[in-house]
């Protein structure tokens, strides 16, 4: 029967840890839940792998030396996951603090937490005391926790904001993933290109130093390409270099941004991936607020911040001033001119069924399963094509070094 090292929170907020014989983690998991304990985690001993305990997110912290570096993303995942599995598990708020602090893998984490518990401390509600810290917490986070706090329901809102934010991450590495290989691709196509015309042209010269302009033109362009790339490689390199850093400089600007997020709506296939994965994110922000007793109309508002893409933006901030003036949802949706006929459908149903947050979650896992579609099919298409374009462009290289060859060949006869 194996040993399992447990570490868990008790009753009074104490962390406690230890060893425990059981034939599955099914079976130690529910040894420690009847002893009263919360798993935090749950290892087999001596196989040092990641914990079985499924809500366990502490577990792939780093127990020796404390991690460094600033609060990131993660940590607020992992943070929230903890918190609610312990007000799920009956701990009062302030201890459930403590226990994160005692937890913490980062003395930047150690010390968000204690401020979150000294401003609770001293009578501040969470939803105030995470609003202080708005680079962490944005205002969908800090108004679901509010919803938690005037319905009782602080432990299931957090599991639904866990929910969110594991949805937002796995579409968010999607589509990063997605462009991987592409650029893997692209990358060796130019070093390809570079290593022909830097070193292998070159070596051809000798060959047709004598040849003139009896050289078959596509040998004389490779030629002259070859020489350009030899004696002006490092010219070229910080050329582009600079050029890339200038580009991404501008576009990182409000008017670069603007002119290359309108520029991505109108691109063929790109375009449309791009509107479905924004309202993946407004649906998904507004359903989810919605479902928790948040206001429409501040539900609203909070989604379309959600929305990163500004010409998106500029139009879902279309629909809060029609509701407002009691007009309906989809009505209001409709004027955007950027909702398909489907998601118009779902909404009108979700308006005269009371369900709109239903829908609109209904609607956000539609358009994400569009999404992962819509980039397979792109990248089906788009990977053969750059290798295509490579292979005609090293083809053509080789050509052209074969036609002089020949050349020489019938001067020769």
């Amino acid at each position: 029967m194996p040993d399992f090292a447990w570490r868990a929170v008790g009753a009074g907020g104490a962390v406690r840890e230890g060893l425990l014989a059981a034939p599955s983690t099914a079976a130690a998991l529910r040894q420690l839940r009847d002893q009263g304990l919360t798993p935090l985690r749950l290892d087999e001993a001596g196989a040092g792998s990641a914990p079985a305990a499924p809500a366990a997110t502490a577990a792939a912290r780093p127990r020796g030396r404390k991690a460094r570096g600033p609060v990131n993303r993660a940590d607020v995942h992992a943070l929230t996951s903890e918190l609610a599995i312990m007000l799920r598990a009956g701990l009062a708020l302030d201890n459930a603090l403590r226990v994160l602090i005692d937890m913490s893998h980062k003395p930047s984490v150690g010390a968000l937490v204690q401020g979150i518990l000294d401003a609770v401390k001293g009578g501040a509600p969470l939803s105030r005391a995470l609003a202080a810290h708005p680079a962490l917490f944005n205002d969908f986070y800090v108004n679901m926790v509010r919803s938690g706090e005037v319905s009782g329901q602080m432990s299931a809102v957090l599991d639904r904001l866990v929910e969110h934010m594991e949805r937002q991450r796995a579409l968010r590495e999607s589509v990063i993933s997605a462009t991987i290989y592409p650029s893997i691709l692209l990358v060796v196509a130019v070093l390809s290109l570079v290593g022909l015309l830097g070193f292998v042209v070159p070596q051809f010269e000798k060959l047709f130093v004598d040849m003139g302009d009896a050289l078959p033109l596509p040998t004389r362009l490779v030629m002259e390409l070859g020489q350009g790339f030899r004696h002006y490689g490092w010219a070229i390199a910080i050329g582009a270099a600079l050029a890339v850093f200038l580009s991404l400089r501008w576009l990182r600007s409000p008017r670069g941004r603007a002119w290359w997020q309108s520029r991505l709506l109108r691109l063929p296939l790109i375009g449309p991936l791009a509107l479905r994965y924004q309202l993946t994110l407004f649906s998904r922000s507004l359903g989810t607020l919605l479902g928790n007793g948040v206001p429409l109309l501040t539900a609203l508002h909070i989604a379309t911040d959600t929305v990163g893409n500004q010409v998106l933006r500029q139009a879902l901030t279309k629909v809060a001033p029609i509701v407002k003036e009691g007009g309906k949802m989809v009505q209001a949706i409709s004027s955007t001119g950027i909702f398909e006929p489907l998601a118009i459908n779902l909404i009108r149903v979700g308006e005269e069924t009371g369900r709109i947050g239903t829908m609109m979650l209904e609607l956000s896992n539609i358009l994400n399963r569009e999404v992962e579609t819509g980039i397979k099919r792109l990248l089906t298409l788009l990977e053969p094509v750059l290798i295509l374009v490579l292979g005609v462009l090293i083809a053509a290289i080789i050509v052209s070094i074969l036609l002089g060859i020949l050349s020489v060949n019938d001067l020769a006869a």
